[in-house]
């Protein structure tokens, strides 16, 4: 059985880079149909089609590590206690590598911190008459 690899850290980057842009487009969404309304679809086709991309990596990478984990039966041998191989070994430092690498959860943390801002943004422009 062919055993997985993480991807290089740039390739982690381009991707990281591509759905922080994304989200930064969805949210930016609010200040521009306040500011340059004429510009409205095309930075929400930017954010959808970088959403395109980043979501179809995302489900690709969570896809591997699933299949790594049952085509190497992983959680039925340590639920076993059984020995795992170097094979074993491999996989598992591979998953969590993968989760170590992934820039995941500071993606989540970006995505949350431009959220309130965009909140925000959005209701000083309301009340500011904008």
């Amino acid at each position: 059985m062919k055993r997985p690899q993480t991807l290089p850290v740039p390739v982690i980057n381009l991707f990281f880079a591509i759905g922080v842009l994304s989200a930064v487009a969805f949210r930016a969404l609010i200040i521009v149909q306040h500011v340059r309304p004429a510009l409205f679809r095309s930075v929400w086709y930017g954010g959808l089609f970088g959403y395109i991309i980043f979501f179809a990596y995302r489900y690709a990478i969570t896809r591997k590590r699933r299949q790594a984990i049952g085509r190497f039966r992983l959680i039925e041998k340590i639920q076993g206690n059984a020995c795992l191989s170097d094979e074993d070994r491999e996989v598992a430092v591979y998953l969590l590598s993968s989760l170590v690498k992934s820039r995941e959860n500071l993606n989540y943390l970006i995505i949350f911190l431009l959220s309130i801002l965009a909140v925000a943004m959005d209701l000083f422009l309301v009340s500011s008459g904008r």
